[in-house]
């Protein structure tokens, strides 16, 4: 798989650029992309902000995606954009692997009253159950299991090892990686005396259209209403989301995070490395917690929002986790002699 550079250049609607005014640098041939310390003969890379122009000064990439204002810095074929991570992002889906052929491998089983569309592949050891419904151009991985009554649209991929519990919606053009499980019970239960009662979940999840769906990620069903992942939405792995939350359109959650039920995420938002969502909550549009954050209460305002301490030295942390177990008992202090001092 490869590409002359004048082929990418007319792609990315980029202007090709020689330092040594050669005719030839279209015809060199790019069998990759790699970043610009590893990058050998042959591999095409990128510098998206003037700080990374030293480091990338050694490279020996066959050329660079660079914006304009970048230019005089190389003497090698330059491809210019005004958005080189932009144009790094739509490049690297003409090298990703190809899709599978369509399809039906013979040992997948396949209910006789499943709708299979056209151009559909479908792997080894896969289960398609009774009244499920999948259109064209999906790809079903191997071993993956759709539930009863599911729908999934054109275009979408599910790699192999995933499971859609009985009738989950998916949207069409989305990726669901390994070991995803979509539509498992959430966690429902009544207390008594003698122990708890299941409360079965009796709602679904519905996912909207170019969605992907991190490896080994967790998405409860509703209760009663579904669970919702809007269109555009991006999780990364090992994420769970609990039973009857809703995440907003182009709302993105990275690795390990973990929500609890019925809380309500807007759009645009993105929470950082496992970050944790308390229940119930309502959080507006365009907010970002960084990684590790608590969110404990609804936010109505977007913005950024981060909690937590960083790391310090031991002897400092154990010096102020001493102090904060005194907070308390300074603040009465400091607000009885506030009271003394009004009196005077």
């Amino acid at each position: 798989m490869g590409f002359r550079l004048i082929e990418i250049a007319e792609y990315l609607e980029a202007e090709l650029v020689s330092a040594s005014g050669s005719s030839d640098a279209g015809e060199i041939f790019i069998e990759g992309i790699a970043d610009p310390e590893s990058a050998t003969v042959g591999k095409i890379s990128f510098v998206s902000s003037r700080k990374y122009v030293e480091l990338a000064k050694g490279t020996k990439a066959s050329a660079l995606i660079i914006s304009p204002d970048l230019v005089s810095a190389f003497d090698i074929p330059l491809l210019v954009v005004e958005d080189p991570y932009m144009a790094y992002a739509w490049l690297s889906g003409k090298f990703v692997e190809a899709r599978p052929a369509a399809g039906i491998h013979p040992s997948a089983v396949i209910a006789d009253s499943a709708e299979i569309g056209s151009g559909v592949h479908v792997g080894a050891n896969a289960v398609i159950l009774d009244g499920a419904v999948i259109a064209d151009n999906t790809i079903i991985g191997a071993c993956t299991v759709v539930g009863s009554r599911v729908s999934i649209g054109s275009g979408t991929m599910l790699y192999p090892n995933v499971t859609l519990y009985h009738a989950v919606e998916i949207g069409k053009d989305c990726i669901i990686h390994a070991g995803s499980v979509i539509g498992s019970d959430g966690f429902g239960f009544a207390p008594t005396k003698s122990g708890y009662v299941k409360i079965h979940q009796l709602g679904t999840v519905i996912v909207g259209d170019n969605v992907e769906i991190g490896a080994n990620v967790s998405i409860d069903r509703g209760a009663l209403g579904n669970t919702e992942i809007h269109s555009g939405a991006k999780i990364d792995n090992l994420v769970h989301i609990a039973h009857n939350c809703v995440i907003g359109s182009h709302t993105a959650l990275a690795g390990q995070v973990g929500m609890a039920g019925s809380t309500k995420i807007g759009q645009r938002c993105s929470f950082g490395g496992q970050v944790g969502i308390a229940g119930h909550l309502d959080i507006a549009d365009d907010v970002h917690a960084l990684g590790q954050s608590r969110v404990t209460k609804s936010v109505s305002k977007s913005g950024v929002y981060s909690s937590g301490t960083g790391t310090t030295e031991i002897k400092t942390w154990r010096k102020n986790a001493a102090r904060f177990n005194q907070l308390d008992e300074l603040f009465r202090r400091v607000n009885a002699l506030e009271k003394l001092l009004d009196k005077k």
